[in-house]
This record gives structure tokens, C-alpha cells and sequence, in this order.
């Protein structure tokens, strides 16, 4: 089953359902490139990442249910009950990248999708950054497809230094086509192979453009 790393689908689709309301009302909210997405194998989201409101924005539109990071002080209460139910993987202070890591494998081996961001923190500026090795890594050793995601206008509503979101403006979801591990993987003889891929990665990332409005 494709979603069978979302603990609670009923819940996921429920926020995904409020998502799509808040963004479809309060922004002019368009996607491209969705018949790319795959219906039951494992996928990775591979995201520029310049907005607070990049993981719902992802996700708000899709037919795949996706399991998001979050940092593991917000697992507390209600709140942290709430993410367990989605899916949310913690990132820890202390050995994220081992706990974090397990988390991703667990779902994509069960077939589910997961949402990551090649230049591991947000944008301070909304401009492309240079990649971490992480992504890389991940797309190598999981095969799962990836889809190479971006976004456009969230960091204009909500960016790094925002503390609270502007209402009205467009945003725009480009899903582009499938990278397989062939195109991504250099193979081990590259001296930074996990590096590399995850610069191919975002080379596809920063290929992507929004669709062209017409002005009547």
C-alpha cells in the first residue's frame, strides 16, 4: 500500500483537506507537473526549501500522502500526537541524521513518499543554495524516484525573516519529471558521489519555472 507509512491516513487527509482550503482561499495556489508524480512507488519530494510554508504547499494537492520532517521538540502534547499521526519524522539535535535516516528508509520501503530539501535548511534570501550530500545519499541508496519539486512564491508570503504569513499573492508548485537512480547515482568510484547526485538533483530543481500567466 502506498501510503502505509502515514500512521493515521484518515487524520492526513483531513489536514491535507484544510491545507487545500487555506491555500486554494487565502493565495492564488496553481501546480504543474502532477501527472509526473507516481501512483504506488516509493517517492521523494526533492524541494528547494525557502518558506515555512513549503511542507503543506507540497503536499496540499498531491494524490501521495508524504511524510515530512519536523524538529523533535515539537513532538510534545496535542501538537506532537497530531504529527506522529501524519507521519512527521523527527529531526533530532543529537544523532538526527542516524534517527532521521531510519525514519526515511522505514517509509520509502514501505512505498510511502517523502518530502526532503538538498540544501538542508531554508533560504535566506529565496535564491537556490548549494546542496548538502544528504539528499544525494538518500535518492542513491533508496532507488525511489524522485521527483524534483519547486517552489515559487512562498518565500514572498512567508519567508525566513516573516513571523507572521502575508495573506493574497500567487504560489506555484512545479513538479518536474522523474529522476531515476541512474541519472542521479555517478557510481562509487566518484570521489563525491553523494554530493554529485544531489547536485543533479538540484540542477533539475533549478530547471523547473512557473507557468507563464496570461494578462487579458
Amino acid at each position: 500500500m502506498s501510503d502505509s507509512s502515514i500512521p493515521n491516513t484518515q487524520f492526513y487527509d483531513l489536514i491535507r483537506t484544510t491545507a487545500v482550503w487555506y491555500f486554494g482561499t487565502c493565495y492564488d495556489f496553481t501546480q504543474s507537473g502532477l501527472h509526473h508524480i507516481p501512483k504506488n512507488d516509493p517517492v521523494i519530494f526533492a524541494a528547494n526549501h525557502v518558506s515555512f510554508y513549503d511542507p503543506p504547499a507540497i503536499g496540499a494537492f498531491t494524490h501521495r500522502q508524504i511524510n515530512y520532517f519536523a524538529r523533535d521538540t515539537l513532538f510534545k502534547g496535542l501538537f506532537g500526537k497530531c504529527l506522529v499521526q501524519i507521519g512527521s519524522i523527527p529531526v533530532a539535535r543529537e544523532n538526527a541524521e542516524i534517527k532521521s535516516l531510519k525514519a526515511i528508509f522505514r517509509a520509502l520501503k514501505a512505498k510511502g513518499a517523502v518530502a526532503i530539501y538538498p540544501e538542508g535548511t531554508r533560504s535566506p534570501d529565496g535564491q537556490l543554495a548549494e546542496p548538502k550530500p544528504g539528499a544525494g545519499m538518500i535518492a542513491c541508496k533508496s532507488k525511489a524516484t524522485v521527483i524534483p519539486t519547486r517552489l515559487f512564491g512562498t518565500y514572498e508570503v512567508f519567508g525566513r525573516q516573516d513571523t507572521i504569513p502575508k495573506i493574497g499573492g500567487h504560489i506555484h508548485i512545479a513538479y518536474g519529471p522523474p529522476m531515476t537512480t541512474a541519472e542521479i547515482d555517478p557510481g562509487k568510484a566518484h570521489p563525491e558521489r553523494y554530493l554529485e547526485a544531489s547536485r543533479r538533483i538540484m540542477k533539475r530543481i533549478a530547471a523547473l519555472q512557473p507557468l507563464r500567466q496570461t494578462v487579458i
